[in-house]
């Protein structure tokens, strides 16, 4: 499998094609930039730790790269300007992305390649994508609430004193404000979290809270996230080439599941080599159902404000 990633020179790029690299299990990565110079020195970079790694193709390069490649990740980006309103930001972006969509549609896709949106309004964007490229609906999705996911996970490993792999706990919805978190069935090695005296809902909300809030603090800390972002693309891809089906919160098209239509947000969906092969159903309570349907209302409010025809 040949995985391109646009954007390869910046931090969530280059991270990614080193999670890939280090996962040993693609068989080509490509790092595409407008910068062409800043992708082949991170390519090259990458290249050099190869005979200690797994015996990868790992090149650089522009846009023509997308043509032979299996999966086409979108990491390019850009940030808010002080003063700047969210939806200024997310009109920028649907601006940069058009432009992307424009130069991969111009050298051309493979019929069966993918398309990974990680850039934000991750949900935006690949409801972008998805009209633009003309690929069917399972071929088109986003990383949407899986970094937030694992970010919810981690911290109630952390605070509860828990194995972090042994944490399961999904965030639905937008990757964004009206992001939704699951307790219904936060679990750790299977038995319900919501159960613990130590998971009362003051321990729900400051968790939650926080994970809302760790994307704006690694930014302050350290300007921008890379590391944890590049781990959630690489399990991605990895579900793909092994054909995992695994159940995964990525945003693609809604068409029916929790009674939602016609918009991309995370749900739990099972990825595989055709991509998402479906959406799962699985139980919510009546709270938590209702926040994600208000979710999906405020995704589609940004859909009304933003052109993505």
């Amino acid at each position: 499998m040949k995985v391109a990633i646009i954007g390869g020179g910046g931090l969530v790029g280059s991270c990614a094609g080193f999670a890939l690299q280090a996962g040993q299990i693609v068989r080509e990565i490509a790092l595409v930039d407008v910068n062409r110079d800043l992708a082949d020195g991170q390519a090259l970079d990458l290249m050099h730790g190869s005979a200690l790694l797994a015996d990868q193709k790992i090149t650089g390069g522009g846009t023509e790269q997308t043509a032979d490649a299996d999966v086409v990740v979108i990491t390019a980006g850009l940030r808010r300007k002080p003063d700047e309103s969210r939806l200024d930001l997310i009109n920028r972006n649907v601006e940069l992305f058009r432009g992307i969509l424009a130069d991969v549609k111009k050298y051309g896709l493979k019929k069966d390649a993918m398309v990974f949106v990680v850039s934000n309004p991750v949900d935006i964007l690949t409801q972008l994508a998805l009209r633009r490229t003309g690929l069917p609906w399972n071929q088109v999705f986003g990383l949407g609430t899986m970094l937030d996911t694992s970010r919810f996970s981690s911290l109630i490993a952390a605070e509860l004193k828990l194995a972090p792999t042994q944490v399961k706990a999904l965030i639905l919805g937008e990757h964004g404000d009206s992001m939704v978190p699951i307790w219904s069935s936060a679990a750790v090695n299977g038995l319900p979290l919501a159960g613990l005296p130590e998971c009362g809902p003051a321990f729900q909300n400051t968790v939650f809270e926080r994970t809302k809030g760790s994307g704006a603090e690694v930014i302050k800390r350290k300007g921008g996230a890379g590391w944890a972002v590049g781990i959630a693309i690489r399990d991605v891809i990895h579900a793909i080439l092994l054909d995992q089906k695994a159940l995964l919160p990525v945003s693609s098209l809604v068409q029916g599941a929790y009674d939602l239509r016609d918009i991309c947000l995370s749900v739990p969906s099972l990825v595989g080599r055709q991509g998402v092969a479906a959406h799962v159903n699985i139980k919510l309570w009546p709270k938590e159902m209702m926040a994600l349907q208000a979710s999906a209302k405020a995704l589609q409010d940004i859909l009304a404000k933003v052109r993505v025809d």
